[in-house]
């Protein structure tokens, strides 16, 4: 057992296992731990490479400031190399990114600028574009340049695939991975070609992106659509890419890349985040096309902590309609939280005001049903529980009957879903009951995702 002096010591030498539980057809399917990195992720290879390269061509100093767009992990792996080492970074993310990503991004030191999502290559707001355009309107700062830096690919041959090939035994019929930057697929490629040439590269891609059509067809689509996966797919071909040695590319719905992950969390214990769930998906697919037994390779690019409030929250999935609940034909199939699932948050009558705030602020909502057993007996909202504190802090202490709303609307399940629309423009919550029997709430997000639904 070693003592390291930094934690960037503990960059790389990744474990590797075998998936036991997963269908993987006729193949043997080995998982590639890079969430086992300090920073969670994948890139902190090429964060320390990318960085150590430009030290070493004095490109930058002690003290500089570094500059980089990502959308997704390129961005903590670069915070925890430059907060070791003393520099300030400024990183311009997309709004898509995961809240979790943007609280560690802040609390290593980093400085974020949030950009569109929505807008292609060349728009001043697409968040490489404004990037490079910080770097060059900030004095003395580095434009990093993750998507044409050559340090970017060789962290992979230096590191990645010699730890692949050796962790393999030599034996290594496929790597399934992902392309962002192009880093990673660029640089195993290079080192494969030399060391195991065998060996078929196979791209995971999200639907939406350009590059599952480049490999496939060999043409080049002007237009992509947006995804939700994080950090993989692309609209464009990266200046350091080398696509030539990859056979096949797979196009992955968000949809299957979130419940491959959940999947993969389930049979296997592996917390992986949503691009690993692309490269799974993708993996899975080659493993059961097979027809005769293969070692094939792919990585858990990065850790599932970071997407606790996407993907492996049950009601974010519900809200994107990625899983789904038994369809009524009526009301219930709007309500997020339903009461006979123990899904509702609610408070008692009895308990304290300070309670019901608490309630509200741990589970993001704004109103709580106030029951008596299984009998709905009020409604309390932020404004109620407002109005009643804001001259003396002390009501907190007050129980919530002396704050909650007694004269209730209710909606009978069987209501059309037009007869919302009343309840939201007097500024209510709808209150959905069959008979005698609460139901749940609906909200207009409520609304407003299922008829989100309804058009996907």
């Amino acid at each position: 057992m070693t003592v390291h002096q930094s934690v960037l010591e503990l960059i790389g030498r990744t474990p590797m296992v075998r998936a036991q539980r997963l269908d993987t057809g006729p193949c043997g399917l080995f998982l590639k731990l890079e969430s086992a990195n300090p920073g969670g992720s994948i890139k902190d290879r090429i964060g320390l490479s990318m960085i150590e390269g430009a030290e070493k061509d004095g490109r930058i100093r002690p003290g500089d400031i570094l500059v980089e767009g990502t959308a997704g992990n390129t961005g903590l792996g670069l915070a925890l190399v430059a907060q070791q080492k003393g520099y300030r970074l400024i990183l311009v993310v997309p709004d898509k990114m995961s809240r979790e990503k943007i609280f560690n991004l802040k609390a290593m030191g980093a400085e974020v600028v949030l950009t569109r999502s929505d807008v292609a290559k060349g728009h001043p707001e697409y968040y490489q574009d404004m990037a490079e355009r910080i770097a060059r309107e900030t004095p003395g700062a580095y434009f990093i340049n993750q998507f044409g830096n050559p340090d970017n690919p060789a962290a992979h041959i230096a590191s990645t695939g010699p730890e692949i090939l050796e962790q393999m035994d030599g034996k290594v019929d496929a790597i399934v991975v992902g392309c962002g930057s192009s880093g990673t697929l660029s640089g195993l490629s290079k080192f494969f070609a030399e060391h195991s040439p065998q060996t078929e590269l196979i791209l995971a891609d999200p639907v939406g992106s350009i590059l599952a059509q480049y490999i496939n067809e060999g043409t080049l689509s002007t237009k992509s659509a947006s995804w939700m996966v994080e950090g993989i797919g692309e609209d464009f071909l990266p200046s350091i890419s080398d696509f030539t040695r990859v056979k096949k590319a797979y196009a992955i719905p968000d949809k299957e890349s979130f419940l491959t992950a959940r999947e993969l969390l389930a049979k296997e214990g592996i917390l992986g985040g949503s691009s690993t769930g692309t490269l799974v998906a993708a993996a899975l697919r080659y493993c059961r096309e097979q027809t005769t037994p293969k070692r094939v390779v792919t990585l858990v690019c990065d850790t599932g902590n970071k997407y606790l409030s996407k993907l492996y929250n049950d009601y974010w999935m519900l809200d994107n309609g990625f899983i789904e609940r038994e369809r009524h034909g009526d009301l219930r199939d709007l309500l997020l939280r339903p009461f006979a699932q123990r899904d509702t948050v609610v408070v008692g009558p009895n308990e304290l005001l300070i309670t019901a705030y608490n309630r509200m602020k741990l589970y993001d909502v704004s109103q709580l049903p106030v029951m008596d057993g299984r009998k709905l007996v009020g409604i309390v909202d932020e404004s109620d529980v407002l109005i009643h504190v804001h001259t003396d802090g002390a009501r907190f202490r007050d129980p919530v009957s002396t704050a909650m709303m007694t004269n209730l609307q209710k909606l009978d399940v069987h209501s059309p879903v037009e007869s919302l629309l009343p309840v939201f423009e007097r500024g209510h919550v709808a209150i959905v009951v069959d008979g005698d029997d609460f139901l749940g709430l609906i909200t207009r997000i409520d609304l407003l995702n299922w008829l989100r639904r309804k058009v996907d």
